[in-house]
């Protein structure tokens, strides 16, 4: 949302409310799973850095979601990383989780992704 306000896709009270609805729909929603990284996980993620030429707050985000997903689907479920860097999106694919972009992609198929 920064990126957009930055490059001036979006007004600054377009920005506000985007920030509004993304606290109310992700940071405060308590059904939403919230995973922290601790200095392992940071250090873990310095490979995928290298790897797939992404920032280090990318690489901790893919290094927290390949260690979740392994257990998740070991337990019949599974993840999807949702963002709109390309880059994060296209080292997640490679590292084998899946993706959903909500800039390009549609509640249809975010669904299918996220069916029981």
């Amino acid at each position: 949302m920064t990126r957009k306000r930055n490059r001036g896709d979006l007004t600054p009270a377009e920005f506000a409310a985007a920030c509004l609805a993304f606290r109310a729909e992700v940071l405060d929603a308590p059904a939403l799973l919230k995973l922290p990284a601790d200095n392992s996980d940071i250090l873990r993620s310095l490979p995928l850095a290298d790897r797939h030429a992404i920032n280090a707050n990318d690489a901790i985000v893919l290094q927290v979601g390949i260690e979740l997903v392994t257990t998740m689907r070991s337990a019949g479920d599974d993840l999807t990383l949702v963002a709109a860097d390309q880059r994060l999106m296209r080292a997640a694919a490679a590292e084998g989780l899946n993706t959903f972009n909500p800039e390009v992609q549609t509640q249809a198929e975010l669904d299918v992704l996220t069916a029981p």
